[in-house]
């Protein structure tokens, strides 16, 4: 199924979208998708998207923005540079921190911006959705879940069958 990229049902209200999310994900459908025009409550939860990685990669990138505050620092004032001010050690940990702390939020929003888009899959100018012909409703006033075809249970004819028992507005094939 090379020239298909998928079954699209279209839904007159969040209800039935969740409801419809639901049912196939009980079927035993696992790469489909949902499109509305505002967040809905409960969909998340229907498509089984909790799994998350974006709190792992701000945390790595704080962590990589403090030593990266930290260790510029001390070589600065201890390696390359050392200037015995004040009588205060070269290594003065406690006038670091400010410098740390702004490297770990800078490090980490950068990060947290950078990997949404990464995981996101932005920016992408064209998606195969967009071939459906009602699919600029997506961002009005309907709602739409696709079945993809890379899905080990896709069958266009059974898939077809599944989202019309579904009763939506509209059932159409999804062109790569």
């Amino acid at each position: 199924m090379s020239g298909i990229y998928g079954l699209i049902a279209e839904f007159d209200n969040p209800t039935a979208l969740v409801k419809a999310a639901r049912a196939a994900r009980e079927k035993g459908y696992r790469k489909l998708d949902a499109f509305s025009p505002f967040p809905i409550e409960g969909l998340n939860d229907a498509l089984h998207l909790h799994k998350n990685k974006l709190p792992l990669i701000v945390l790595v990138g704080g962590i990589v923005g403090g030593l990266t505050g930290y260790l510029l620092q001390y070589y600065i004032t201890v390696i390359s540079f050392p200037i015995n001010i004040g009588g205060r050690p070269l290594h003065s940990w406690p006038s670091y921190i400010i410098i740390t702390f702004e490297l770990t939020i800078l490090f980490g929003a950068l990060s947290a911006v950078l990997g949404m888009l990464g995981l996101c899959g932005l920016p992408m100018p064209y998606h195969p959705v967009f071939n459906a012909p009602r699919f600029a409703l997506a961002s009005r006033n309907r709602f739409f879940l696709c079945i993809e075809s890379a899905d080990p249970l896709f069958d266009l004819a059974a898939t077809g069958d599944f989202l019309r028992a579904l009763e939506p507005h509209e059932v159409s094939e999804v062109a790569h």
